[in-house]
């Protein structure tokens, strides 16, 4: 058991409930894969926590049921429930997984964990990693230990998660969902730097559309073809993501300048390097959401995350916001998300 984590000694909580955000990569996404980031230097992603939450409640004792026996382990997500004797146990179903690994790597005893999400399922909105960091914080606070600081929360995610799928992953992704707002984040030797960029989030919301093209994607898998090319040295690759770290540097320089309008450009720069990175990234239909947006005002965007499907995110002007959400609501199975900017942080606190 971890140093701090004895529940008697500390008053553990018998219910814990933390929320995170979900996010939309502006631009930059993929270098945060170690060690893309380092390839290209000055290399960043800029990314923006939405209110669209996740939330992980943690109660003990577990609700044990015949398939557990005594002392087992109880998840409830998306109206299923699964038992099971061991977090080992666990780990064996696909549905379970992460709360396993949340579950070993904090040695909790026999807990009943309820996850929720306001993401469509592989909406490419960072969902499964906000979970585990506020799954993480969730757990910390029931056996009373001390609470990790952010970069420690992301670095454990992103491990477990690797860990989990047997792929390489990022963590830009956990960021947003633990510290809210708009965030550049820097890769350097010895690790990321991560800041806060000074936005009028409201302002920005008027102007951003975020939309559920209605295919979930996976993303650890195109992840990695595409990690693998550029490790390999593959000249069009790197050539690529030099043209992808570029535009979110220049990305950062707009935001922070308050313009808009050179953000949405450079959106869709990003989208014009990161759409030929592999066959798959791009898709028909977010092709045709991306054309009817810029046709109905909006400055440019971007699928979000690996793409291949999930959701997209534009900037337009705030009067052209409605068209351009009518623009895509016209597509059958397109679903446009009330996803504002969020300045709110990982959230975390006793039940009951």
């Amino acid at each position: 058991m971890a140093e701090g984590s004895d529940p008697e000694s500390k008053g553990a909580r018998r219910a814990v409930r933390a929320r995170s955000w979900c996010r939309v990569d502006l631009a930059g996404g993929t270098l945060d894969i170690w060690p893309l980031g380092l390839l290209h230097p000055g290399a960043r992603t800029v990314n923006l926590a939405i209110d669209l939450p996740v939330t992980a409640t943690v109660e003990t004792p577990a609700e044990i049921g015949p398939e557990a026996g005594a002392g087992g382990y109880s998840v409830r997500q998306g109206g299923e429930v699964r038992r099971a004797a061991t977090a080992a146990e666990l780990a064996t179903h696909p549905e379970t997984g992460l709360a396993a690994a949340v579950i070993a790597a904090l040695d909790l005893p026999p807990v009943t964990i309820h996850l929720e999400s306001a993401s469509p399922r592989g909406g490419g909105l960072g969902a499964s990693s906000a979970l585990i960091v506020a799954l993480l914080a969730a757990g910390e606070e029931l056996i009373g230990a001390r609470r990790s600081p952010a970069a420690r929360l992301a670095a454990l995610g992103r491990d477990l998660e690797a860990a989990m799928m047997s792929l390489p992953t990022g963590m830009q992704d956990h960021y947003p969902g633990l510290l809210g707002g708009a965030l550049e984040i820097l890769y350097r030797p010895g690790g990321e730097v991560v800041e806060r960029l000074p936005l009028d989030l409201d302002a920005l919301g008027r102007s951003l559309v975020v939309a559920y093209t209605g295919r979930s994607h996976f993303s650890a898998g195109q992840n990695w073809a595409v990690v693998r090319r550029r490790l390999d040295g593959e000249a069009e690759t790197v050539e690529l993501f030099a043209g992808i770290a570029d535009a979110a540097r220049a990305l950062a320089e707009a935001l922070r300048a308050g313009d808009l309008a050179r953000a949405g450009e450079q959106m869709a720069r990003e989208w014009s390097f990161r759409r030929r990175l592999a066959p798959g990234v791009s898709t028909g239909t977010i092709e045709q959401l991306l054309d009817r947006g810029r046709r109905a005002g909006a400055w440019g965007g971007k699928a979000c995350g690996a793409g291949g499907g999930g959701s997209i995110a534009l900037l337009c002007p705030a009067k052209r916001r409605s068209a351009v959400v009518e623009a895509l609501e016209a597509v059958d199975g397109v679903r446009v998300l009330e996803a504002g900017p969020t300045a709110r942080r990982l959230e975390v606190a006793p039940i009951g």
